[in-house]
């Protein structure tokens, strides 16, 4: 996926953003929650690009919070992060809200 870090949008906490590896435009399927304000993941970061924010948890930070903290173990893919959950949490529902309904539940 093309990357558009240069949106303007911040990875403030609650933010969602697209991961991606080292190269710039390598974002698939996979994306992250800010769990606090990541100002260096933003346009324009160390490598130039950042990490392109494309929406926002509206509701239910609180569980977000409660998913950091289960127990983590080594990411066998990446043997320096620890960031693989020992059970791993299942998110059961998530909706995709239009604008409309999203201001209403600001």
């Amino acid at each position: 996926i093309e990357n558009e870090a240069k949106n303007g949008l911040k990875n403030t906490r609650g933010t969602i953003a697209m991961a991606r590896t080292g190269a710039p435009h390598s974002a698939t399927s996979q994306f992250f929650i800010n769990v606090k304000d990541n100002a260096g993941l933003d346009y324009p970061s160390r490598d130039g690009w950042g990490y392109c924010v494309f929406g926002k948890v509206v509701e239910g930070m609180d569980v977000v919070d409660r998913i950091k903290q289960v127990e983590t173990q080594t990411n066998p893919s990446n043997p320096r992060e620890k960031s693989q959950p020992v059970n791993p949490p299942i998110i059961r529902k998530a909706k995709r809200l239009t604008k409309e309904s999203s201001d209403s539940t600001s």
